[in-house]
């Protein structure tokens, strides 16, 4: 499972249907690999909701998203197990198959929200536009294969 973590002042999603937005937190796109499983989503959660990022008076990254009561939105992300070595169209054939991933989204952003963060999410395999206001900027990207 890959998490790439943007440390945002604001964020929002819209799709057809819906509209939702967060305040200063993350937006975490994330993607769900073949053969990912709850563990991995656990894993990334926590490394999420614990992750340093946030400064301090002295602008050392020291504070958490729990530190700081941050937002996170969670966007489904299948385009981060695309693999553009070979051509130029990417292969996402590494990517979970929708059933799977679409139940390790949803445990990923429950297994968030039960640290202490608020969390909203996007709509799973639906056509998106969303606003990141970076804050810094910081992107962390996270791999759970990559203990």
């Amino acid at each position: 499972m890959r998490a790439l973590i943007q440390r945002v002042k604001r964020g929002g999603v819209k799709t057809a249907g819906t509209q939702r937005a967060i305040g200063a937190g993350f937006v975490v796109l994330l993607g769900v690999g073949e053969g990912d499983t709850e563990a991995d989503a656990d894993l990334l959660a926590e490394k999420t909701a614990n992750l340093r990022i946030f400064s301090n008076a002295d602008g050392k990254f020291d504070h958490s998203l729990l530190d700081v009561k941050g937002e996170a939105l969670v966007i489904s992300q299948f385009t981060l197990y695309g693999d553009a070595s070979k051509g130029r169209r990417p292969d996402f054939t590494a990517a979970a198959k929708p059933a799977q991933a679409a139940r390790l989204y949803e445990h990923f952003a429950t297994a968030l929200a039960a640290k202490g963060a608020p969390v909203k999410t996007g709509v799973f395999a639906a056509d998106m536009e969303v606003e990141i206001i970076n804050d810094g900027p910081v992107t962390i990207w996270l791999d759970s294969r990559q203990r």
